[in-house]
C-alpha cells in the first residue's frame, strides 16, 4: 500500500489544479497559521513590501504547496516553483533567482535536499538580494555580484531537522509548523472534492473516507476518487457500505492504516517483542528506504498512539497490540531473583 501512497504524487497535478482552493477562505484548516500569514501578508501590503522569507514545514500531503500558491494570489505576484534536488548547480540557481521579477514569489519544495554549497549561495541573496558567482578557478579565480529583484522565497520540507541552522534563521518572516487536520475539517474538504468533481457521495460515505484519511488531505482526495472509482464500476451509490469495500481493497483498514503500516508492527512485535528497534532494522526487513518509513508511515502512526520513538529505538504501543489481535508480552518483574 505504501506505493498506492505514491500514486498519489503522481496524481497530485491533476487534484492540485481542480481542487487546489483560490482564496483564503476556501482553504480549510491551519487556523492559525493562516491568522498569522494574514497579519504578515497584510502589513507588507501596507508598506509596499514582498511578504518576508517563510518556511513551512510537516508531513506530506498537509497543504504546504497550496498555501504557497495562495499567497501569490494574495500579493499578486507571479510564483515560480522549483525543488531542492532539481537544483543541481549554482548555474541552476543564478538562472532561477535571475528570471525573478520585482515580488515574486520563489517556492523550493523539499528544500533539506539542497546541495550546501548551492545553500551558500542562497544566503546572500536572502539577506542583502545579492547573488555572488565566482568565475574561473585558482588564484584566477574572481567575484562577481549581481544585485536581484526583491522577491519572497517561500520554503516547505518535510524533515526540517535536515536544515541547517544558519539557513532555517535566514526565514525571518517565520517558521510554520503545519499540523494533522481533524477528522471533521477532513470531511469537509471531503464535501468540497466532491462537489468540485461532480462526485455524488453521501454523509455516510463522506465520513468513511474521512476517517480513515490519515487526517491529511492529500489522502483524502486521493480515496475519495478511489471510492469513485469503485461505485462506477460496481454501479453502486458512493455510500458508507461502498467506501468500506473501496478501501478494503486498497487494504486500508478501519484506522487508516495501510498493509505496510501494519507490517511495520507486526515485525517490531513479532520480532522484537514489541521493540525498541531501529529505524533501519525495520526498513530492511520491508525491503524500504528509512525516509519512507520516517516520512510517510511514522507520522500518523505516532500521531494515533500506535508507535513511540524512544532514544534505543522504536517501541509499538497496548493500542498497537490490541488493533492487530496480538496479547502483550509478559514484563518480567524487575525484583525477581
Amino acid at each position: 500500500m505504501s506505493s498506492d501512497l505514491h500514486k498519489t504524487h503522481k496524481e497530485s497535478s491533476f487534484l492540485d489544479n481542480t481542487l487546489r482552493p483560490a482564496i483564503w477562505s476556501e482553504y480549510i484548516g491551519q487556523q492559525k497559521i493562516k491568522d498569522n500569514l494574514h497579519i504578515l501578508l497584510t502589513a507588507a501590503k501596507e508598506r509596499d513590501h514582498p511578504p518576508e522569507h517563510l518556511l513551512f514545514y510537516g508531513p506530506p500531503g498537509l497543504g504546504k504547496t497550496t498555501i504557497a500558491h495562495l499567497i501569490a494570489k494574495e500579493t499578486g505576484k507571479q510564483i515560480k516553483i522549483t525543488s531542492g534536488p532539481a537544483i543541481e548547480k549554482v548555474g541552476d540557481l543564478a538562472s532561477v533567482l535571475t528570471n525573478l521579477s520585482p515580488g515574486d514569489i520563489l517556492f523550493i519544495d523539499e528544500i533539506h535536499r539542497l546541495n550546501k554549497m548551492i545553500e551558500e549561495v542562497l544566503y546572500p541573496a536572502m539577506e542583502s538580494g545579492t547573488l555572488d558567482i565566482i568565475i574561473g578557478k585558482g588564484p584566477s579565480a574572481r567575484t562577481i555580484q549581481l544585485e536581484l529583484p526583491p522577491f519572497t522565497l517561500i520554503a516547505a520540507t518535510t524533515r526540517v531537522a535536515l536544515l541547517s541552522s544558519p539557513l532555517r534563521s535566514r526565514f525571518s518572516g517565520g517558521t510554520f509548523r503545519l499540523e494533522f487536520y481533524s477528522e471533521d475539517e477532513i470531511r469537509q474538504i471531503i464535501d468540497r472534492s466532491a462537489k468540485l468533481l461532480g462526485i455524488e457521495i453521501d454523509e455516510g460515505g463522506a465520513k468513511e473516507i474521512a476517517k480513515r484519511s490519515r487526517f491529511t488531505p492529500r489522502t483524502a482526495n486521493y480515496f475519495l476518487k478511489r471510492c469513485r472509482d469503485y461505485a462506477q464500476v460496481h454501479k453502486k451509490p458512493l455510500d458508507k457500505e461502498t467506501a468500506k469495500s473501496a478501501l478494503h481493497l486498497l487494504e486500508v483498514d478501519n484506522l487508516g492504516l495501510t498493509s505496510v503500516d501494519r507490517q511495520i508492527l507486526e515485525i517490531i512485535i513479532k520480532n522484537f517483542k514489541g521493540g525498541p528497534v531501529g529505524l533501519g532494522t525495520i526498513a530492511t526487513s520491508l525491503s524500504e528506504e528509512d525516509a519512507t518509513i520516517e516520512e510517510v508511515n511514522e507520522p500518523y502512526l505516532i500521531q494515533i498512539g500506535m508507535l513511540e520513538r524512544t532514544p534505543r529505538g522504536r517501541m509499538v504501543t497496548p493500542k498497537a497490540f490490541e488493533h492487530l489481535g496480538f496479547d502483550m508480552p509478559e514484563v518480567k518483574d524487575k525484583g525477581s531473583v
